[in-house]
């Protein structure tokens, strides 16, 4: 029987958060899923490793490779020996209070990472004549100080070196889209969440805490600005928007996000509620390591654009998020006191 000709797709990043619900979204949609991960002498699998259960499998499915963002010469080879038809670049350095901390390493990542993959892909289709669709994972961060609400026309000024390198990488995507013909595009993300976010970002900071009180393991929560506002979503949702963008008949730039704007102390609150616990303010304390040296007040996404080409829209509502997020990783937790 003959194979069927499946669609093929580089994920960089598909160890994280977003990377993870694209692959699992991608392979229900049948694609060979080609996903690039650094080489480490401890593994960082823990949110694909139920998508890769063999690696001699055939067909659609995993399969990953030793790369880095860093290694132009890497990049290239992989595209040339897997021919992918499309490529989504969530490779970064994402925690923005750590961008203070290594500018360099994150600018190298987050923006030369974008030009590396995007130099590579237009000497790919000079040589071979096959097209490739990039997505280039753009952030919120880029617009910074400017005023809400913010949408595609908005002015960046970012507040951070990651937001700064964004933009650089976000520039990078339309300048190759316009001087070459490469379909490109930025999804401009808005804060998006999920029980499978980094726990040192202060959504799963919060609602990890919660859980460690409830259990009574910790008395405390340690944070910093609680009056910093975001506008949040449920992750896997806007994957689906990733995906979405680079089936459009032609590429262009869109905001994500719900057009709704929470303080982290309406963030608080609600994961207390959802647990049980009471008033928040009784187990948080404020520690100015957490600071930012400039921070981003307030940020809500205007997704007119995206709605009306794309048809994509948030479904899940701020509290569902938050429960989903508490709710996980309190049955963690149980599940690691019951393997104890």
């Amino acid at each position: 029987m003959e194979e069927k000709n499946h669609k093929k797709a580089i994920i960089t990043g598909i160890t994280g958060q977003d990377g993870s619900y694209l692959a699992e979204l991608l392979i229900e949609k049948g694609y060979e899923v080609h996903g690039i991960i650094r080489r480490s002498s401890s593994f960082n699998r823990g949110r694909i490793e139920h998508l890769h259960p063999d690696i001699h499998q055939k067909g659609p499915g995993m399969i990953l490779h030793y790369g880095d963002a860093t290694d132009s010469g890497n990049l290239f080879s992989l595209i040339y020996e897997i021919q992918p038809d499309e490529i989504y670049n969530l490779a970064a350095q994402s925690h923005v209070r750590i961008s203070f901390d290594i500018p360099e390493y994150t600018a190298n990542v987050v923006a030369l990472g974008a030009i590396r993959i995007l130099e590579a892909i237009r000497n790919f289709e000079k040589f071979s004549g096959k097209k490739i669709k990039f997505y280039q994972a753009s952030s919120s961060e880029m617009f910074g100080a400017t005023p809400p609400p913010q949408n595609e026309e908005t002015r960046f000024h970012p507040r951070s070196p990651y937001g700064c390198a964004k933009v650089f990488a976000y520039d990078a995507t339309v300048n190759y889209r316009e001087a070459y013909g490469i379909f490109a595009v930025n999804g401009i993300l808005f804060n998006h969440e999920s029980p499978r976010r980094g726990e040192n970002f202060v959504t799963r900071k919060i609602t990890r805490g919660v859980a460690r009180i409830k259990a009574g393991l910790d008395k405390k929560i340690y944070l910093g600005n609680l009056d910093a506002r975001r506008d949040w979503g449920y992750a896997p949702e806007y994957v689906e928007a990733m995906w979405m963008m680079l089936q459009a008949e032609k590429p262009d730039d869109y905001v994500v996000g719900t057009g709704e704007s929470h303080s982290i102390k309406e963030f608080l609150a609600a994961a207390f509620v959802s647990a049980d616990l009471g008033d928040w303010q009784k187990y948080v304390e404020i520690d100015q390591r957490y600071f930012r040296p400039t921070e981003v007040e307030d940020l809500i996404a205007d997704i007119t654009k995206i709605k009306k080409e794309l048809g994509w829209s948030p479904k899940t509502k701020f509290e569902d998020l938050v429960r989903i997020m508490v709710d996980a990783d309190i049955a963690d937790l149980r599940r690691t006191d019951i393997l104890k």
